[in-house]
């Protein structure tokens, strides 16, 4: 009875670790969507010119398209953080 008590708990383990890894990992790719870097939480910086009447939009999150495969639908998107350096590749249904 100790046994499967013991399995019971181990397995209820298991899968909320895997249920909280992909929701980090789901909230880290909406961060890059967003233009905010989730390791040092920094932003698009946004300027405003008066004389122009011109908005100008720093990007810190590059994206680069590693492998697109077009009948399946795929996208290996690879982000890069222009501050603190991290890159991170993200896969990206269409």
């Amino acid at each position: 009875m100790q046994t499967l008590v013991f399995l019971l708990i181990i397995f209820l383990i298991v899968i909320f670790s895997i249920l909280l890894y992909f929701k980090t990992k789901h909230s880290r790719l909406d961060k890059f969507n967003k233009g905010q870097c989730p390791n040092c939480n920094d932003k698009t910086k946004v300027f405003f010119d008066k004389n122009t009447n011109t908005t100008f939009e720093h990007e810190i999150i590059t994206k680069k398209i590693l492998k697109n495969d077009r009948c399946s639908g795929t996208i290996d998107i690879q982000y890069q953080c222009k501050t603190c350096k991290i890159k991170e590749v993200h896969q990206v249904s269409n």
